[in-house]
């Protein structure tokens, strides 16, 4: 396998704090990679998983701020997928091998464009005048989601904040929403594999029930976001339970995405580093792929 990131594997503080999902420039998060890195390091965190929308674009700077540092960078992704009619992210860590994953992302990010694309248009017939240039403009290169059409929204006096856009126009089912190609929640596990990662089913919430896990792990799922802000004690409980009845690693983050983010700071899951390592030991009981 090749290793296109510097880093992956290390190894870590022998106690303490660490993140496993958040977002940068890249996609849709306010700070730069580096920034990420930075704020990881001031709050106190070990290490940390970059998983930025469809993209690993982020990764490199990410990490050789991380190795400047001391902050071990996890390579990581959050895949868009679908399973039936529900929208359901995947996030993939321990990325090392990124080749077939990378070429599937291409098509991954057109996709994206041409949705912000469709959202403009219905924003437009709704009589909010806003220009696709402007959702470029904040998307500044990264991989373009609808929270980039929001902050145009704002930016333009069409929305107060985040809440007020997505609740009366781009979240699911509101007036200028426009769902996503599909990839199955298989072919995304499958790519993430691939890439020598681990699978990890991210924020179910009260979703995650002990069905619908137990179908995910027939899928090959290695993982659950245990940890997660829009988790109550209720679901992490539970989630706590079905990874260890099924053999599967747990993890948590933030889900932090910057200045833009409220209430939610970096570190604020208090993921332990214990549950990184026993990632870090998952992948290393895999049997090596073949060449």
């Amino acid at each position: 396998m090749t290793a296109p990131y510097p880093g992956a594997g290390g190894g870590a503080a022998p106690s303490g704090f660490v993140d496993l999902h958040m977002h940068s420039t890249a996609s849709d998060g306010s700070r730069a990679p580096a920034d990420v890195v930075r704020e990881a390091k001031r709050v106190g965190l070990i290490a940390i998983a970059l998983t930025d929308h469809d993209t690993l674009d982020g990764l490199p700077e990410a990490m050789a701020t991380g190795t400047e540092l001391g902050v071990r960078v996890v390579p990581g992704i959050e895949l868009s997928a679908v399973e039936g009619d529900v929208e359901t992210h995947i996030l993939g860590l321990h990325l090392s091998d990124t080749r077939e994953l990378e070429s599937r992302l291409v098509a991954l990010r057109e996709m994206r464009r041409t949705r912000a694309q469709r959202i403009v248009e219905r924003l437009n017939e709704l009589g909010v005048r806003i220009e696709f240039t402007a959702v470029l403009d904040q998307a500044a290169g990264g991989a373009i989601g609808r929270p980039h059409v929001a902050r145009a929204m704002i930016a333009e006096g069409w929305a107060v904040d985040f809440r007020d856009a997505f609740e009366r126009y781009l979240g699911n089912g509101k007036a200028a929403y426009v769902g996503k190609d599909r990839l199955a929640v298989a072919d995304a596990i499958g790519l993430i594999h691939n890439a020598g990662g681990l699978a990890i089913l991210a924020h179910p919430a009260s979703g995650g029930t002990r069905a619908r896990v137990e179908q995910f792990v027939q899928e090959g799922i290695d993982g659950v976001e245990v940890r997660h802000p829009s988790h109550s004690s209720e679901d992490i409980a539970r989630l706590s339970a079905l990874v260890e009845h099924f053999s599967l690693v747990p993890s948590g983050g933030s889900d932090w995405h910057g200045a833009t983010d409220g209430p939610r700071t970096l570190g604020m899951m208090r993921v332990p580093e214990e549950w990184l390592g026993r990632q870090d030991g998952r992948v290393r009981a895999r049997p090596p792929r073949a060449a």
